[in-house]
């Protein structure tokens, strides 16, 4: 039996079933599943919207960044169901708070947002930090986090959403940073900063086309008779205005602004092109080059050095990677990886900053590290204070009872450099044998040493060496 053309009413409730699906689907997209707030893409749009309504009707929107504290300590105590509990809570909170024009949303993890018209927003802000830290009741236990807020306001702050998130965020970083209230509105001062790292930015990145950032270099000794086995390379900035700037003066504000990794890898190329000479003609054996902690969240790292090093004339067996312990505990899977994909093309691992307070002993039994670097923190007390010595003499026997080599830096004194080689510790570095020095000045001491010890009459006796 032919079946009936459809009816106009037939294809007018079709049309009305697919314009509500289709609602559905965006009210879902736009929808964050945990808190029932809008969503980040959701949120961009919206904010974009209202600050063209704004520039083309007067007026002015505010824009509060809002971040749970303590969420993480909750998260690792309590759970994740916990934390999501806590999450719903915020989100039902807000969503009570805001008014008919306003829009809250949740940003992602625990980062949330309002948008308002403006108005008294110091008043607001204090409602907000009141609002969510009100306790919550999970799983039975009363947990109190808080909320930090940054706030930042169109047009007389930014000139457009990208401002105005940016400005809001570095309001709420110095909130994060310690203050003696929970909210911060960006101000004249933030607006300094801003304008500061922007220049900084400019100049890193003019600094990394001219080679203005170049490898330094400072001797690792052997502990029993002082000679040079090694170098670790460390970065200077070669500045045309301000002259020679330590890792202190630009690494950090580099971190900040993704730059970080340019400098690691010209810093690394330059490094191994001219310390392979040096390992080529038996003046050093090892070239030791310390990694940031965000080059280590990348999966890909590991590939990414071994390709690197490739382009240059250094073997592997003698790079030295140097991780931070408290990245290796932050991520073992990953570290696990990194560390088995260098050990495997015979690249050295060395545990820095060992003894900061995270001392993985079952790291060291269980991943290829070679080497252990004890913390200058450590070093200095440790011809005055028993028992700074007594730890240190604890952690040099377990580290030797697993094979593991040991380096101490930060040196600059001849009782601490004669403690460390009693107690048996390998190598060290510090200022007490060699300040940190340009590739020049470097070899003319590799190869000024290398003279020394090719002439028998000259080498030192073994109690001058010890001194």
């Amino acid at each position: 039996m032919p079946q009936s053309k459809p009816t106009y009413a037939d294809l007018a409730a079709r049309l009305q079933r697919f314009e509500a699906e289709r609602a559905d689907i965006l009210r879902l997209a736009h929808t964050d599943a945990l808190t029932g707030l809008v969503t980040r893409g959701a949120y961009l749009e919206s904010l974009n919207e209202r600050l063209e309504n704004a520039a083309e009707c007067g007026g002015s929107i505010a824009l509060f960044i809002i971040d749970i504290d303590r969420f993480k300590q909750l998260n690792d105590a309590l759970g994740h169901d916990a934390g999501d509990l806590l999450l719903a809570e915020v989100g039902r909170r807000l969503a009570d708070e805001v008014g008919s024009d306003e829009l809250a949303a949740r940003l992602g993890g625990d980062e949330f947002a309002l948008i308002t018209r403006g108005g008294d927003v110091a008043a607001r802000a204090e409602r907000l930090v009141a609002l969510l830290g009100q306790p919550h009741t999970i799983y039975g236990r009363v947990v109190a986090p808080g909320a930090s807020v940054g706030i930042a306001i169109y047009p007389q702050d930014a000139r457009d959403a990208g401002e105005l998130q940016r400005f809001a965020d570095l309001a709420l970083r110095r909130v994060k940073a310690g203050g003696a209230t929970r909210w911060s509105i960006f101000d004249g001062e933030l607006r300094a900063e801003t304008e500061q790292r922007r220049t900084l930015e400019a100049e890193l990145r003019r600094a990394l086309d001219r080679g203005e950032i170049e490898p330094w270099f400072q001797p690792v000794v052997d502990s029993v008779d002082s000679r040079i086995v090694g170098v670790e390379v460390l970065a200077r900035w070669r500045h045309p205005e301000q002259g020679l700037l330590s890792p202190v003066a630009f690494v950090p504000a580099a971190e900040e602004l993704g730059l970080i990794g340019k400098i690691d890898e010209a810093v690394f190329e330059a490094a191994c092109q001219r310390t392979a000479p040096w390992v080529a003609a038996g003046l050093i054996e090892l070239v030791a080059c310390n990694v940031s902690p965000r080059d280590l969240m990348d999966p890909a790292f590991s590939r990414k050095l071994i390709g690197r090093l490739s382009r240059t004339e250094l073997p592997a067996t003698a790079l030295c990677v140097e991780i931070t312990e408290t990245f290796l505990l932050q991520d073992l899977a990953l570290s696990r990886r990194h560390i088995e994909r260098l050990a495997a093309k015979g690249v050295k691992i060395a545990l820095d900053d060992f003894g900061m307070g995270y001392s993985n002993v079952r790291a060291l039994m269980h991943l290829p590290i070679d080497t252990v670097k004890l913390d200058r923190s450590l070093i200095g007390d440790v011809a005055k204070d028993p028992r700074v010595a007594k730890l240190i003499g604890g952690m040099l026997h377990a580290a030797r009872a697993l094979g593991v080599s040991i380096v101490a830096e930060g040196v600059e004194e001849q009782g601490q450099a004669l403690f460390l080689r009693a107690a048996g510790c390998d190598k060290m570095q510090g200022y007490y044998f060699a300040k940190p020095m340009p590739a020049d000045q470097m070899e003319a001491m590799l190869k000024s040493a290398a003279q020394v010890q090719a002439a028998p009459s000259a080498l030192p006796s073994r109690r001058r060496a010890r001194g």
